[in-house]
């Protein structure tokens, strides 16, 4: 995409699922942590943690079309989880929901274990920055 780009130093093994940095210019889009309820109701509709991944990662999507954005303008992903275990154990459940939701664009991304969110039946919170090329 054009004012993007991937910088991934020479000789560092290729991650996985994510990109070291990425260098873009545009319209900055700053996403709040979103978590995996229904943000209508403000309601959670399951307790399983791939169930929350995937409702997190759809509302983000829906913000980014209310920016005018889209997911391949995701420059930064910052994942608040509760269960490290969890999360390690289901990556292969969680890698297909994000493909689904954002696509094949793994932008910088950092997964942070903390001990409860906000929300009490939350166990994700996903924040998100995305720039849309000017």
């Amino acid at each position: 995409m054009s004012g993007f780009s991937a910088i991934e130093p020479s000789g560092w093994k290729r991650p996985s699922g994510y990109s070291n940095a990425i260098s873009a210019t545009g319209r900055m889009v700053m996403i709040a942590g979103q978590i995996g309820w229904d943000p209508v109701t403000a309601e959670f509709r399951s307790d399983d943690f791939v169930t929350q991944v995937s409702q997190a990662l759809r509302n983000i999507v829906v913000i980014l079309e209310a920016a005018g954005a889209r997911p391949e303008h995701l420059v930064r992903l910052t994942w608040f989880i509760t269960d490290r275990d969890k999360y390690m154990n289901c990556r292969k459940e969680i890698g297909a929901v994000y493909r689904e939701t954002i696509g094949a664009h793994f932008p910088p991304m950092s997964v942070v274990v903390v001990s409860a969110l906000i929300e009490k039946r939350a166990k994700v919170e996903i924040e998100a920055t995305a720039i849309i090329p000017a």
